[in-house]
Formats: structure tokens, sequence, C-alpha cells
């Protein structure tokens, strides 16, 4: 089965703007936004998750990871049924980490105006993206 926009736009009840675009799957770093989901091995030495971890299945219409500034629109995370877990309960000396999830199918992240990306089976972490403004850095706003 093709996963469209317009199939997940009705999995999850969120609207998005071009219904008709396959989603690409993707094995390796992706950003999306405000956003970047990184697999885990890369990031490994200084992210990971708390030994004793409360790790959520992800349901059919997703789970919602990050809402925009101001209350904007929301980054999902979305999954087929008992195919993907999350936890919040991260370990990062950055302290950019928002979660970690595993999945064993193709797991999406979908955002109404950037649309989607799908993630191979594996483990990533979801991070906030950090931009260089002059001689600070800040977060990055959606």
């Amino acid at each position: 089965m093709t996963v469209t926009l317009a199939s997940l736009s009705q999995q999850t009840g969120l609207a998005v703007l071009d219904h008709s675009v396959s989603i690409p799957v993707v094995d390796g770093l992706q950003a999306q936004g405000d956003l970047i989901v990184i697999p885990l091995p890369v990031v490994a030495s200084y992210v990971r998750p708390w030994p004793a971890a409360h790790w959520t299945d992800v349901p059919p219409e997703g789970v919602e990871l990050l809402r925009g500034v101001a209350g904007g629109n929301p980054h999902t995370l979305v999954a087929g049924l008992d195919t993907c877990r999350w936890t919040t309960n991260v370990s990062d000396s950055d302290r950019l980490a928002i979660g970690i999830f595993e999945t064993s199918a193709v797991a999406y992240l979908l955002h109404p105006e950037h649309g989607a990306t799908g993630c191979t089976p594996g483990t990533y972490v979801v991070r906030r993206q950090r931009e260089q403004g002059g001689v600070r850095s800040r977060l990055v706003a959606d």
C-alpha cells in the first residue's frame, strides 16, 4: 500500500497542504521545520533513554511531538498499530531531545505545512533544532 499525505491526513485528522504527494522514506537524518530526527546510533554517545524509561505505544492517530510557536501547527509521529513506541524519558547532554522512538515498520512525521517524511524501521532521537544567531545560538522557531 502506498502511503500518501491524504491517507495520513485521514488517519490522524490533521489537514495538510498537498494530499497527492507520495511520502519519502529515509533511513538517516531528516529535518522538518524546528525538529530533527536522528538515528540513535549517530548520537548514542550523549543521548540515551533512561534505564527505567516509560515507553508508550504510538496509536494510529499519532502522538504530538511538538507544537509550533504560539500554538502553531503540530509535528505528529504516526505509525501502524503495535509497530512503534515512544518515550520522553531521555538523557541528552545538549538538552535538545524531545524523545526517542523505536519502530518495527515505517513511521511517519507529519506536519500540516511541511508534509510528511517516513522513517525506516529502527530507533530514532527527536530533537529540537538549534541555529546560530550572531554570538548566541537559539532554538529554531517554526
